[in-house]
């Protein structure tokens, strides 16, 4: 008798591939089912900075790597580690069956199994022997190396199955029996089985190798793996942060270079070094900022030569226009006494010189904003009592209605604030008609912590047609026409404009919008007047004083 595919054979296992002699597969202790599960919804973390973008992409990189990496050597080191095993321990237990078991005679008893699979495993390697064999037809014996650790029902059916099976002798296929094996489990404990019988029919013997050495070196690798995988994104993520440090510098360099060139400093330059694309774009952002410049001195020289020539002008015409008002308030004086042909041509000369004179007035207060030469001169001013002052000088009284209480004080320009009042309320009576409403009030400072100073409110009403919607951006622009059409009004065209300038200087505001009625209908324009009731802060930040003061626009 001999063992099966003793030292020709070599082994199979239970319910692998098909071997080429079809002996048969290898039956894995379990294998998982895999299926196609539910993917859950993760939301998308939105990174908005730059270098964190860089240090995950890093990371990732290095992670997948470092896992890839430790999985394929992991993988190679295991099937290494339980092949060797594995192999050291099947070849070992087939030479033993050959050189032991096959002497033993056809009908063994039970002693002699159990002596000769005792002395199967007294060579140090580390197994357990189970001998099968028959005294007689049909009634099996057992010999067991060491009962209490191996018996018969440790033996994986179908591993029993396919040793037990005998396979036709053939050329290609020249023993009836094969050796197979088979790993499981018992305990949370792996094992290797292996099996395989006398041809001739001999005893049929298996083996029980513990795998729990070799469970515990692959645990040490893994953790090894494991400790090496975090190093490594550890280490990836330090380079991410140099990486990210050497790319980002340029890149804050250069938004801290755009917020100052945003703020005015448009002699702000980059220091260029290398040829890369960062450098590159150091040097348009260097070329535009150099353009840029450029333009805007070419702007400002213009604006300023702009703004001189209106103020020479307006100085030049100032003193003709002295000379020509002196004689037309003399003919203005003599017009009833003019012959009736020349009286209509004395009356246009004197409605323009007065209109030309208001005109060279506006340039001259255009021009002071424009220089920011304009200053407040502050005063305690009961607003009751300027708005009447100021519709009583212009003999409006008739034709305004005034909602305001008095001793309402604020500390304010007197004389900007006639000309605010003055250009809101001629505007509404020119194109709104009479009455006008001006209703004051006062209100809290419009701040997010509840703090505004208090601010004085002033709403003018007119009962006309109202602003047409795309001429409402615009009334406060200077020289602005709502109809090209008609291009010439009484008025210079600047009077909006001075009054927003002059509430701008007191640090305030005025809107303009269209009121409705009860029927939804457009039922006039509304312009609203909104000061500090006390603006020494800001002629403070001006360099100007009080009444007291020597603070002057003159």
């Amino acid at each position: 008798m001999r063992p099966a595919a003793a030292g020709e054979g070599g082994g199979r296992a239970v319910l692998a591939d098909p071997d080429p002699h079809g002996a048969g597969r290898r039956l894995p202790a379990g294998r998982p089912c895999v299926t196609k599960g539910n993917r859950g919804a993760f939301a998308r973390l939105r990174l908005s900075s730059l270098r964190l973008r860089l240090v995950v992409v890093f990371a990732l990189v290095a992670l997948t790597a470092a896992v890839s990496a430790s999985g394929i050597a992991y993988w190679l080191n295991r099937e290494a580690v339980l092949k060797r095993t594995q192999d050291s321990a099947l070849n070992d237990f087939r030479g033993e069956m050959q050189n032991r078991v096959a002497t033993l005679p056809l009908r063994p008893t039970q002693e002699d199994l159990r002596r000769t699979s005792e002395e199967m495993t007294e060579n140090g390697s580390g197994y357990q022997v189970l001998l099968l064999g028959e005294r007689a037809a049909g009634k099996p014996i057992v010999g067991a190396s060491d009962p209490d650790v191996f018996t018969l029902a440790d033996v994986p059916v179908a591993l029993r199955e396919a040793v037990g099976t005998r396979r036709p002798v053939t050329d290609a296929n020249p023993y009836a029996y094969h050796l197979f094996w088979q790993r499981t489990e018992r305990g949370g404990t792996p094992y290797l089985v292996g099996g395989t019988r006398i041809d001739g029919g001999g005893p049929t013997g298996y083996m029980f190798k513990s795998l729990a050495a070799e469970k515990a070196d692959l645990n040490s690798l893994s953790w090894s793996l494991g400790i090496a995988t975090g190093l490594a994104v550890i280490g990836s993520v330090l380079l991410a942060q140099v990486a990210a440090s050497t790319v980002l510098r340029p890149v804050r360099r250069l938004g801290e270079a755009a917020r100052q060139l945003g703020e005015g400093k448009l002699d702000t330059r980059l220091r260029v070094s290398g040829a890369d694309e960062l450098s590159d774009l150091s040097r348009t952002f260097n070329s535009a900022a150099e353009n840029l410049q450029k333009k805007v001195a070419d702007m400002s020289a213009r604006e300023e030569s702009s703004r001189r020539f209106v103020a020479d002008m307006s100085h030049e015409l100032r003193t003709p226009l002295t000379a020509l008002t002196a004689v037309t308030e003399v003919l203005e004086d003599e017009q009833d006494s003019l012959d009736p042909m020349i009286a209509p041509a004395v009356a246009l000369v004197v409605s323009e010189t007065r209109r030309l004179n208001n005109l060279v007035e506006n340039l001259m207060e255009v021009t002071r904003f424009d220089a920011g030469t304009a200053r407040l001169v502050l005063d305690d001013v009961d607003i009751a009592d300027q708005i009447t002052a100021c519709i009583d000088a212009r003999a409006w009284l008739d034709a305004v209605d005034l909602d305001a209480e008095r001793g309402i004080v604020c500390r304010l320009d007197p004389r900007r604030l006639d000309v605010i009042l003055a250009n809101l309320i001629g505007n509404a009576l020119k194109h709104g008609g009479s009455p006008v409403r001006v209703s004051v009030r006062t209100e809290q400072g419009a701040a997010e912590d509840g703090s505004g100073e208090e601010e004085l409110v002033v709403a003018v009403r007119d009962h006309g047609p109202g602003i047409p919607g795309e001429v409402l951006p615009h009334v406060f622009d200077r020289f602005y026409k709502a109809s090209a059409q008609r291009p010439r009004s009484d008025g210079s065209g600047l009077g909006l404009s001075i009054a927003m300038e002059n509430a701008l200087i007191h640090g305030g505001t005025i809107s303009a919008a269209n009121s409705t009625g009860e029927d939804g209908a457009v039922d006039g324009a509304v312009f609203v007047l909104r000061l500090p009731r006390d603006a020494s802060a800001v002629a403070r930040a001006l360099g100007t004083g009080s009444r007291q003061g020597e603070g002057t626009d003159e």
